[in-house]
């Protein structure tokens, strides 16, 4: 039982990352973005147009949730087209969002 224990505990280093992790995911306009991802690949536009926000600020949050390996492009002719790195971040969401449901 204390091997299972031990296996499950994180360095400082590894706390802080994590910390940092939940900080990305903390920002709302942020986490519109990872929600409209979720199950569809869009270009900066298309993220624009849905969430009524500027190129500038759409453009700037997708740099840090690329950035922090949350989000991932290809360039399509002039269009970047973007999508959540892998399915781990939406079963993140899906999870919180489980959990605020049942708190209701």
């Amino acid at each position: 039982m204390e091997e299972m224990v031990n296996q499950k505990e994180l360095n400082d280093e590894e706390i802080y990352d994590l910390s940092d992790f939940f900080k990305v995911l903390g920002d709302s306009t942020r986490l519109k973005l990872l929600y409209c991802l979720d199950k569809n690949e869009m270009t900066v536009t298309e993220l624009c147009n849905k969430l009524g926000m500027t190129k500038s600020a759409v453009s700037h949050q997708l740099k840090v949730l690329k950035d922090n390996k949350l989000v991932n492009y290809r360039k399509k002719g002039k269009n970047a087209i973007y999508e959540l790195d892998d399915e781990h971040i939406s079963t993140i969401i899906e999870t919180a969002e489980i959990h605020l449901k049942e708190r209701n």
